[in-house]
């Protein structure tokens, strides 16, 4: 037998199997130093995904489009000589900053201008140099006032706040180079705000990004070390001796090590998912050990021999340890299935970490107990403690005397929670991961009250033939279509070649606001020929049509107001761009960072939905393979799916949105509480094939045996996800709650259900012998 043949070589092989695994942990140590934190919002759509081929498409015809950091600031001294003069100088200084492509400001604003001797247009700076008179400022404010094309968006509408534009160099965004510039942008308005004694707000993808970076990197090494202390904590409760926790965490922290490799190796960075990862093999992995140790002092207890207690220990918990954690593996595997990179990079190590954990607590924990003391006393009379035998004994009368009241309770919890999950809400925000209480929140809150949002919306308009975008009717659709959009409250005003041609036309009219419109047919021509005399840097038609004039872009900012909402506006928006544009004749698509999120929020629920009914599908494959039969199946699969139905059922009455980060917690307990399924009949099974007692009796002696084991996994489990209730992030915070709650519901449902199945199935198999005999 395989796992005999294992234990055999492990024991006998304990020096050599110790030196190997010694050499591959330094080599993925080494690894492990290497691993690097993301700099972006991770890839969600498939790279396949229509959608997002489509938005690689623009970004490549017109750049980067999450590239503009804003700091603003509300006061009705904006126009005061000395705040004006100060908010001048900082967007000066800003734009020397290596790594800034490009700051706009009221302070810092260009005109454009007409030179007709060269028949061209140009782009001069409003203030040149600080202004010495309060009269001076009131004369560029005046002049502000008359640029239609800056209206709204550097000034809000009351005239009462104003935002400062900082752009980024694409090349360096989404690197660590762009932490020391926000940090240097941070301090300019830092020193702003104390001398002017106004409060200054930062918002923007950058910064947003930057601020959940550094929220991932101190919480990498918080829940690391939490887990590792609550873990530590319960095995010396339950073990009530050093050894039995010092080296248990020893192994985790080898699985830890191993994990953080595998991420590197595979080309992977620490994103808001994979950061967990760490502390999940030590929550994952400790329940491991807690079940060979437990084992081996009980099978030490009865032979009296270390070497042939912990040869059984591996011999039979072997395989029972290496399908739960199979089915642990899958919860975690099924993400794969997704395509989305980011689910997928998480599913993949994460359950490759599950393995090599298990991989090497069954093969470091009998190596290493097989070189301390024998076990005392006090360890292996660990199934005696009187609190666990009475709640053993309690659960065991409660199966065999009131399976009614079981089965009663669990329809009715069911039907109460079925209703709970008729209320679950889909939504999720762009920023739903950063804590209510952040600055950046409330900041962000800011400018969408003064300026409809800081989040890009880009809308890419194909006439799919050369020079289209310059057809007059072309033009007056995507004014249209501009006007349209920007009705919904929910958006900003544009900026697009409408505004730049409308902008062209004033100035062509030496700046007079009235002709503040897009020109007719003959002036069209002269505009083109001034702005094409411009060169690239002040022809501002440039930034808003491709080389081949067949392509344009409309950019907008929007309000995060979750993906529930946007998915209405959008259905809403579409075939009212379809009546403006004929869907035939031009590709109109929404596009942009913050729709890609929209997009993808949309395509992990639904793919996730998927990977839940992948995961049941496996583990019921796995069943099927150790137990057989139909009934058995069901038997294995009920009391894990009835935690779940509960868990959602909670999530509607509290209000707990359905979004990427919370369906996660289905398939991943469906694959954590399915070990103590196995855990369970595995042992009943054995002494079912080995023993002559009945089954009510079997049933009886595996709660007391297996049951001991299933709720200290269970209070491990419990206590190690709810460390992440004490996160930043409103996902991982909602991730441990609810694991924490699924999978100690999990535990009393295998307790209760499962048995009291056990024994209704030898019930109905008894009135069928009688009625046959």
């Amino acid at each position: 037998m395989i796992w005999k043949k294992l234990a055999d070589f492990v024991l006998k092989q304990r020096i050599l199997i110790l030196a190997v695994i010694g050499l591959a942990s330094i080599f993925m140590g080494y690894k492990a130093s290497q691993v690097r934190i993301t700099f972006n919002g991770g890839k969600v759509l498939p790279v396949t995904d229509s959608a997002y081929i489509r938005y690689m498409q623009f970004k490549s015809t017109f750049g980067q489009d999450a590239s503009t950091m804003v700091i603003g600031f509300e006061s009705p001294s904006i126009f005061n000589k000395d705040v004006f003069n100060d908010w001048n100088q900082i967007g000066t200084r800003i734009q020397h900053i290596k790594g800034i492509t490009g700051v706009i400001s009221v302070a810092n604003l260009y005109n454009l201008e007409k030179d007709t001797l060269n028949h061209r247009f140009t782009l001069k700076p409003l203030v040149k140099h600080p202004l010495i008179s309060q009269a001076e400022v009131d004369s560029i404010k005046k002049q502000i006032l008359n640029l239609p094309f800056y209206k709204g968006l550097l000034l809000s509408e009351n005239g009462n706040a104003t935002l400062m534009a900082i752009t980024f160099d694409g090349k360096i965004i989404n690197t660590p180079k762009r932490v020391p510039i926000l940090n240097q942008i941070l301090k300019e308005g830092k020193q702003f705000e104390q001398k002017h004694n106004i409060q200054v707000h930062y918002s923007g993808l950058p910064l947003i990004r930057t601020v959940a970076g550094d929220l991932m990197k101190n919480e990498f090494t918080l829940f690391l070390s939490l887990s590792l202390l609550i873990t530590a904590c319960i095995l010396l409760i339950i073990f009530r001796s050093l050894f039995p926790v010092i080296f248990p965490v020893l192994v985790v922290l080898l699985g830890v090590t191993w994990s953080l490799g595998i991420l590197v190796l595979m080309h992977y960075e620490i994103t808001i998912l994979t950061g967990i990862i760490p502390p999940l093999v030590v929550i994952i992995g400790v329940p491991n050990s807690v079940f060979i140790l437990n084992k081996y002092y009980y099978e030490y207890s009865h032979t009296g021999n270390k070497m042939q207690s912990l040869n059984i220990v591996i011999e039979r918990v072997g395989i029972t340890t290496f399908i739960a954690n199979v089915t642990t593996a899958i919860g975690f595997g099924v993400l794969c299935f997704t395509n989305s990179e980011l689910l997928t990079q998480f599913g993949l190590v994460a359950s490759l970490s599950i393995m090599v954990t298990f991989a090497l607590s069954l093969i470091l924990i009998p190596i290493i107990f097989s070189y301390l003391p024998s076990p005392k006393p006090r360890q292996s009379g660990i199934k005696d403690r009187k609190i666990i035998q009475f709640v053993l004994l309690k659960l065991d009368y409660l199966v065999h005397h009131h399976r009614k009241a079981i089965y009663i309770t669990t329809f009715i919890l069911v039907i109460v929670c079925t209703y709970g999950l008729s209320l679950i809400n889909v939504n999720g925000y762009v920023v739903d991961d950063l804590p209510k209480t952040s600055n950046t929140l409330s900041d962000l809150q800011f400018f969408e009250n003064n300026f409809k949002g800081v989040l890009p919306l880009e809308v890419s308009i194909d006439t799919k033939r050369k020079n289209g975008v310059m057809n007059q009717v072309f033009i007056h659709k995507v004014e249209k279509l501009e006007n349209l959009i920007s009705s919904y409250p929910e958006f900003s005003r544009s900026l697009s070649l409408i505004q730049a041609l409308k902008f062209s036309t004033q100035a062509f009219y030496g700046g007079n606001s009235r002709y503040y419109r897009l020109p007719d047919g003959l002036e069209q021509g002269f505009i083109l020929s001034y702005a094409g005399n411009s060169g690239k840097n002040t022809n501002v038609l440039h930034n808003y049509i491709d080389s081949n004039k067949q392509f344009t872009r409309a950019s907008f900012e929007m309000i995060d107001v979750g993906s529930s909402r946007m998915n209405v506006v959008l259905a809403n928006l579409q075939p009212r761009i379809d009546s403006i544009f004929n869907p035939k004749k031009y590709h109109v698509e929404l596009t942009g960072s913050s729709i890609i999120f929209i997009k993808g929020a949309n395509y992990m629920v639904k793919n996730l939905y998927e990977s839940l009914a992948w995961a049941i599908f496996l583990i019921a494959g796995v069943m099927w393979v150790l137990f057989r039969g139909i009934k058995m199946i069901a038997v294995s699969l009920l009391p894990n799916l009835i935690p779940l139905v509960i868990t959602a059922g909670i999530m509607g009455f509290f209000g707990i949105p359905l979004k990427p980060s919370t369906i996660l917690i289905f398939s991943i307990a469906m694959g954590i509480s399915s070990d103590q399924t196995i855990y369970f009949i595995t042992r009943y099974r054995q002494e079912l094939k080995s023993t002559n007692k009945t089954i009510s009796r079997i049933v009886s002696d595996t709660i007391r045996e297996t049951g001991i084991s299933m709720i200290y996994i269970a209070i491990v489990l419990f206590f190690g996800f709810g460390i992440f209730a004490a996160s930043t992030f409103g996902s991982t915070k909602a991730l441990g709650i609810l694991l924490s709650v699924t999978l100690l519901v999990a535990m009393f449902s295998n307790l209760t259900l499962l048995p009291a199945f056990l024994l209704s199935i030898e019930h109905r198999e008894e009135k069928k012998k009688k009625k046959a005999d």
